[in-house]
């Protein structure tokens, strides 16, 4: 089946998004939000009345960009994982071509630090020599979320085989009286009830992955909504979507200002529970879940931009060695990553960056400032190596320097030497000397 992902790279998660979902159900049928800024839906119904996927994609971002004021990317693909890394690119995946798009991929799109850096160690670089392991063997050296990254990077759909359908018992129902009309009251009201359909199908031995948030209103007027989660949903994370679209409705004017009377959710995309095995590092996922919920809250409060973590990129300076990226974002290497730089400092590098640098005294034995000459030689070696008003510490080993000069035809040229130095108190730092000042950039552990 062709997956279409609408991706808003910018959207404030404390914004209602229900304007977003409007404007591409004018054009679409059975959206399904994966979380506030990302939605999924099939292609094939809407690609066959507009005239091709590529249409379908340009009349999208055209409704959002017109009706909300927002920049979309649309990405289209035979799996939602790889339709979802599409859509930060923009690009439409030929049909039967997912496994081709996705198999020089770095296995940090798959967004597991930790699988990534076992892979990485075990030379496996690539989604597509990922993909290419013995799915049985993944799944008893790493476990079952390692099984399941491994069909994510074969370009197969995650969902079941055959999904199974909610029986009506599932369905737990709430009848809001007064009616609903603040979102803080409405967010205690989506937490019992998001508790009590959690503890149902936690009866059932079952979880889902699917939730159908629906609503009656005062005027009468009945609207649902569909979430997607890739895995099972936690009490939590249903309790955090059903705010999430209650905030969008209240907030959107949906109500007419009479309020929600009703509201019930009712699961879909079943999965049993208890499935999840011990990695390969120990646990089951569940410490790593917690901690991405958390952030994922971080960023409501503070916006996408406000959780970040770093993925490699090319440059000599510390600062200039990686990127950050939005959390949930996928963690490519930067595009100068892997390129030569002449001057820049082996690995293996200092384990804490000083950003910005910190100012730092080197003098010789003398007690004279050492300097660096133009030919990068050291005017006398460093004895002695002090920070702000704090002693000087001798120092017992150093090495370099060693010279960085780029840019040099632009005005913003710079020219530095970069040396190691061991203290006698053990401590290893990395400085640096540009215009006659020494800084601190890092420190080894």
């Amino acid at each position: 089946m062709r997956v279409m992902v609408v991706r808003c790279p910018d959207w404030d998660e404390t914004e209602p998004f229900e304007p977003v979902v409007v404007a591409v159900e004018a054009h679409a049928a059975g959206v399904e939000i994966l979380r506030p800024g990302l939605l999924a839906f099939a292609a094939g119904g809407p690609a066959a009345y507009h005239g091709g996927e590529q249409a379908v994609a340009e009349r999208v971002i055209d409704e959002v960009a017109e009706s909300c004021g927002v920049e979309c990317g649309v990405g289209v693909a035979d799996s939602l994982f790889a339709a979802y890394l599409a859509a930060h690119r923009g690009t439409v995946v030929p049909e039967g071509g997912t496994s081709d798009y996705l198999r020089d991929l770095d296995v940090s799109a798959l967004g597991r630090p930790e699988l990534t850096s076992v892979l990485r160690r075990l030379g496996i670089h690539t989604l597509g020599a990922f993909a290419a392991l013995p799915a049985a063997s993944v799944a008893d050296r790493f476990g079952a979320d390692a099984a399941f990254a491994r069909r994510l990077a074969a370009g197969e759909d995650p969902r079941p085989p055959v999904p199974r359908t909610a029986p009506p018992d599932l369905t737990v129902t709430v009848d809001c009286d007064p009616p609903l009309e603040r979102v803080d009251v409405a967010a205690f009201t989506a937490r019992a009830l998001a508790v009590q359909s959690h503890r149902l199908l936690a009866a059932h031995g079952l979880a889902c992955s699917r939730l159908l948030v629906s609503a009656t209103t005062g005027g009468g007027a009945e609207v649902s909504r569909v979430w997607r989660h890739d895995g099972a949903l936690t009490a939590d994370g249903v309790a955090d979507r059903v705010r999430w679209q209650l905030d969008g409705w209240l907030t959107g004017g949906l109500t007419d200002g009479t309020g929600i009377v009703r509201l019930s959710l009712a699961p879909d995309g079943l999965l049993p529970q208890g499935e999840a095995q011990p990695g390969l590092w120990g646990g089951d996922g569940s410490a790593e879940a917690r901690a991405a919920r958390a952030l994922v809250r971080v960023q409501g409060l503070l916006g996408a931009e406000g959780v970040v973590t770093a993925v490699p990129d090319g440059g000599r300076a510390a600062a200039e060695r990686f990127t950050l990226v939005p959390w949930g974002e996928p963690r490519e290497p930067g595009a100068r990553h892997g390129r030569p730089w002449p001057g820049a400092l082996p690995g293996p590098g200092p384990t804490l960056w000083s950003e910005p640098p910190a100012p730092v005294s080197v003098r010789d034995a003398a007690g004279d400032p050492v300097e660096v000459t133009g030919r990068y030689l050291v005017s006398a070696p460093p004895a002695t190596v002090q920070w702000g008003r704090n002693p000087p510490v001798g120092v017992a080993e150093w090495a370099g320097p060693w010279p960085v000069s780029e840019r040099w035809w632009r005005d913003d040229a710079r020219r530095y030497a970069r040396i190691q130095v061991r203290l006698v108190d053990d401590r290893a730092v990395l400085l640096f000397v540009e215009n006659g000042r020494w800084y601190l950039e890092g420190s080894y552990d």
